[in-house]
């Protein structure tokens, strides 16, 4: 890294807001993928006028950056691919106002999810979108991928909860877009910034709805012998026009490992579990459960116990929440999956995914947003094993396409970034490239803020890259 910029910026930022030192940078090549990517230079603004002087002292040294929250990312979006400045927003992480009354917030981007919920609850009100790193992921983040969690069924990813955000260009210049009540008459430029991975400009702060707490809630757990059985429970519960809060599913053998590490009280015995939560009116309430229970007794459950209090109810969502971090005692390191499938497919991909598993010699757990058909894969591997980890990659790679080929997406919260960019031409035909390209390029011509993430390096190429060998980790989603 040029000497020069480094003293500029300590310059501008104060020595302590720069890290500079290889001991230091090697914290920052890592987030929560099984990716790579060291940045040159790493510092931390306080301000969006530190934030735009940052964009334009590297606009004159011509070098690239990356925004990065929390770096619980799952697809490799918060690294610095080609080196240059990273942009940690740590320190920029008040929550600037809470608008009870018209259940808006003001935040800056290093706000974590959890606190933002916290700080609404003695207000009856809540931040919705809930990935399971709530605890430790940013709204920043969540912004840049258009995160989403278990209650994304009833209530949608984080793009249907921002109205308005404060952005920085390429070069500097600071711009908003969207407006604090979300009823902007013309193009919807708020949401074309949500999920754009930091490709087109950095995120300084975030208007955001505030969600009230529901007058009544129901957590039921579906036990079930057959994944089968659970897996046509979920497609019949959305046949029926039944749209509960959340609607998740655990495989046998996952749900053993979390209750062997958290005793949330899954069966120890079962195929598969279904944790299905409905909100709202008690009546309606009331009438949902009732309906979700016949319809998995239909299906052939065991099973389907109603939590008795929040207690258990907090319980089951605590071995939903912490599952990685059980599975994380199993092997050195996972690579968790993220992709989409109509819900009419998930018995045969569940099928799918097993085959793949016995092909290359993999256990693969699941653990997934049903209801929407997000699956989350887990391929457990170890990563000093690097004929091993290039199985791991080519098992994943497999699954993926499989979710395309049958109809789904490449990836559903955890966004593209390094990970799936060379998958892109699955889906994306030359002229979808072309006209997204000039889209970037409308905003970040010189491809200086992210570059080497969406977008293919090999134009039109569906095969998977072989990728730096990870260390031991485990991740979250």
């Amino acid at each position: 890294m040029n000497s020069g910029l480094v003293r500029e910026f300590e310059e501008l930022l104060g020595p302590s807001s720069v890290l500079y030192r290889p001991e230091d940078l090697l914290l920052y090549e890592y987030d929560g993928s099984v990716e790579k990517g060291r940045p040159d230079l790493v510092v931390f603004p306080h301000s969006t006028e530190d934030v735009s002087r940052i964009a334009k002292l590297a606009a004159k040294y011509n070098v690239p950056v990356v925004g990065r929250g929390a770096g619980t990312g799952l697809s490799g979006g918060a690294l610095a691919r080609t080196g240059g400045v990273m942009l940690v927003f740590a320190r920029m992480n008040r929550i600037l106002e809470l608008d009870v009354e018209n259940q808006r917030a003001l935040v800056q981007p290093g706000v974590v999810n959890y606190e933002l919920t916290r700080a609404a609850a003695p207000h009856g009100l809540y931040f919705a979108p809930d990935p399971s790193s709530w605890k430790s992921c940013t709204i920043g983040g969540n912004v840049a991928e258009n995160a989403g969690g278990p209650h994304t069924l009833a209530y949608g990813v984080t793009t249907n909860h921002v109205t308005a955000l404060e952005l920085v260009l390429p070069g500097g210049e600071i711009v908003r877009v969207g407006s604090r009540h979300g009823d902007t008459p013309c193009y919807d430029l708020t949401g074309l910034f949500v999920g754009s991975e930091g490709t087109l400009a950095l995120v300084t702060e975030i208007t955001v709805k505030l969600s009230r707490k529901p007058e009544a809630v129901k957590t039921l757990l579906a036990i079930f012998d057959s994944i089968d059985d659970g897996a046509d429970s979920v497609v019949d519960i959305t046949a029926r026009a039944i749209t509960p809060a959340a609607c998740e599913m655990l495989d046998g053998w996952t749900l053993r490992t979390i209750e062997d590490y958290i005793h949330a009280g899954f069966p120890m015995d079962s195929a598969a579990v279904l944790l299905v939560e409905v909100e709202g009116l008690t009546e309606t309430v009331a009438a949902q459960a009732t309906a979700i229970t016949e319809v998995c007794n239909a299906h052939h459950a065991r099973e389907v116990r109603i939590a008795r209090d929040n207690a258990e109810r907090d319980l089951l969502w605590k071995g939903r929440k912490n599952a990685f971090g059980a599975l994380g005692r199993l092997a050195p390191s996972n690579y968790v999956l993220d992709g989409v499938i109509p819900r009419s497919k998930l018995p045969q991909a569940l099928r799918r995914i097993r085959q793949i598993g016995d092909q290359y010699g993999f256990q693969i757990g699941n653990i997934f947003h049903a209801g929407d058909g997000n699956l989350h894969p887990i391929v457990l591997y170890d990563p000093r094993d690097a004929a091993q980890f290039q199985r791991a990659l080519k098992a994943s790679a497999e699954i993926i396409r499989y979710c395309v080929e049958v109809g789904g997406a490449l990836t559903g919260e955890h966004g593209v970034g390094m990970e799936k960019s060379e998958l892109m031409s699955l889906l994306f035909s030359d002229a979808d490239f072309d006209l997204m390209r000039r889209v970037h390029d409308a905003f970040n011509p010189d491809s200086s803020l992210n570059p080497g993430k969406i977008f293919p390096l090999s134009k039109g190429c569906g095969e998977i890259r072989v990728r730096p060998q990870s260390s031991s980790r485990s991740s979250v989603t």
